[in-house]
């Protein structure tokens, strides 16, 4: 007995049936019809090729009727021409496309990374803000002198003020001629007899 055909299954990929085209390499095929369509943009090409078409038609007009393989009206130069440009429009949009792939990639990497140094930016102005913001409650070199000069001008004052008082008053010093330490003084840091009041006991009249 022959054995059951086998049902197909539906968790594995169907096999393809037909003819089978051979495999190209995408990438391979690319770079050579990029390198296809950088030739035939420069100047070289053009001179090339104008100069195919020159020998061409002088070589069937002038060479003798049995050399010439293609006269007047120059019917298998049309095709030839004709079979070029139908090659060469595929082949530039080929490479045009590759190169809209490419440029595609790299605009998106420059937005990725104009982007991140968005953020970067944002993060590094944040961050000086908050540096700025900390800085002014710390005290800076230049207010440090402005206060130790403004301190020592007043020290200086003191100084000059404590000089002259001690210029004023007399010398106090028993056994030298003068007042006793307890002597009272005026307003004026001076003796009472500079106030024209006379000195000792005041006598009655």
């Amino acid at each position: 007995m022959s054995e059951p055909r086998r049902a197909g299954r539906l968790d594995q990929p169907r096999e393809p049936r037909g003819l089978r085209l051979p495999r190209i390499d995408q990438e391979a095929f690319g770079r050579w019809s990029e390198g296809i369509a950088r030739n035939m943009g420069t100047a070289m090409f053009i001179v090339y090729m104008t100069l195919v078409i020159a020998i061409w038609f002088a070589w069937n007009t002038l060479a003798p009727a049995s050399w010439r393989f293609d006269p007047y009206t120059f019917t298998f130069l049309t095709l030839v021409l004709s079979l070029q440009a139908s090659y060469a429009a595929p082949l530039i949009l080929l490479a045009q496309n590759r190169q809209a792939d490419r440029d595609r990639v790299a605009l998106e990497e420059d937005r990725r990374r104009a982007t991140m140094q968005k953020a970067d930016t944002e993060y590094l102005a944040r961050e000086i803000a908050a540096l700025r913001i900390a800085m002014g409650e710390v005290a800076t070199r230049d207010f440090v002198r402005s206060e130790l000069a403004r301190l020592a001008e007043e020290l200086d004052e003191a100084n000059q003020r404590r000089q002259r008082l001690e210029r004023r008053q007399p010398d106090r010093t028993p056994g030298r001629g003068g007042q006793p330490l307890d002597e009272p003084r005026d307003e004026l840091d001076g003796d009472l007899p500079r106030d024209g009041r006379a000195e000792g006991p005041v006598r009655e009249r």
